[in-house]
């Protein structure tokens, strides 16, 4: 499928409007908030934006919408779809797709998040699990995808971008003079939006990526200066346990983004726990990792506005609980 919009070209603010108004037809902008607590704990001026708490609880059902529309208008024999994931991406298909009058198959790794393989099934998507990463799950979906005939939905695409973008057009239009937004990097759609939100509106905002030390393949592209894969990438923060960087992902962000950090284990768990604590807000670990990375830079932002992405709050209890008992 090809898409009207092109990550190398300048976005128009047009592109962006008209995505979020596909999205507010079935769900309304998502709030940023400024919590005192947070800003205290951050030594600084903190607003989240909380798309955990979108349909499904998490910022990609955004891409899903606009991929799904946009495929149907485009390609409208297509019936069936297929997609790789470790849940979210996979429930935005699917909650498109329900949408769109498509089928959807997803794929994921052995081990998976148990509630969110229950979400995507109760989204009406066919699940299977395969291999032990994302990674085997990608090759087998295109295995299936050209087995079956059915549509090979991509973790990165330029559609799947413009309707995760229109959470930034929305933050970015509320609070217009944030000096930082701290955002994780998974397969990258969600940072890219952000990154074309941001031009797109003129706004100076730096962009930092978050990654995890156990998945850090982003930190380590981006030292490289190309896509560098990692043998592993086993990490509480599933969303963003990304071992292959893309290509076209990796050109939007090289040139985007201010830096990238990488928050450890303990850290995604502490933001965890500060989340709840400080908002009474569930983050799952990819959602947790901007406040992590804040937290971690806490000197470097004393004093500043900054916006932090929670990108989801989609975790298991039995990662959650342990995860909030720690001291």
């Amino acid at each position: 499928m090809t898409s009207t919009l092109n990550l190398q070209s300048p976005v128009r603010v047009s592109d962006l409007e008209s995505a979020a108004q596909l999205v507010y037809r079935y769900f309304p902008p998502t709030a940023q908030i400024t919590w005192p607590l947070l800003s205290t704990r951050a030594g600084c001026e903190v607003w989240v934006k909380h798309e955990n708490h979108t349909p499904v609880g998490a910022f990609k059902v955004r891409g899903g919408l606009v991929y799904c529309d946009e495929l149907r208008r485009t390609h409208p024999e297509v019936r069936g779809l297929i997609t790789p994931t470790r849940g979210n991406h996979g429930q935005s298909i699917a909650y498109g797709a329900a949408r769109f009058g498509l089928t959807a198959t997803v794929v994921v790794p052995h081990g998976n998040s148990r509630e969110k393989n229950a979400a995507m099934r109760a989204l009406g998507a066919e699940l299977i699990e395969v291999g032990h990463d994302f990674q085997a799950a990608a090759e087998h979906s295109r295995r299936l995808a050209q087995e079956k005939g059915l549509h090979l939905v991509p973790s990165y695409h330029p559609a799947l971008v413009r309707g995760v973008a229109s959470y930034a057009l929305e933050l970015f239009r509320a609070v217009n003079d944030l000096d930082t937004v701290y955002v994780p990097i998974g397969q990258g759609s969600g940072i890219c939006g952000v990154i074309a939100a941001r031009d797109a509106l003129g706004s100076r905002t730096r962009i930092v990526g978050v990654v995890a030390e156990q998945a850090a393949a982003w930190a380590l592209s981006m030292e490289a200066g190309k896509p560098v894969a990692t043998e592993t990438a086993e990490t509480i923060a599933d969303g963003v346990a990304c071992r292959v960087p893309g290509d076209d992902a990796f050109s939007v962000i090289s040139k985007g983004t201010e830096r990238v950090v990488t928050v450890s284990e303990a850290e995604i768990r502490a933001a965890m726990r500060a989340y709840f604590t400080d908002t009474h807000n569930a983050a799952e670990g990819a959602g947790a990792t901007p406040l992590a990375a804040l937290l971690k830079e806490k000197g470097r932002m004393a004093g500043k506005k900054v916006g932090l992405v929670l990108t989801g709050g989609n975790v298991d209890r039995e990662v959650y609980g342990p995860a909030l008992m720690e001291s």
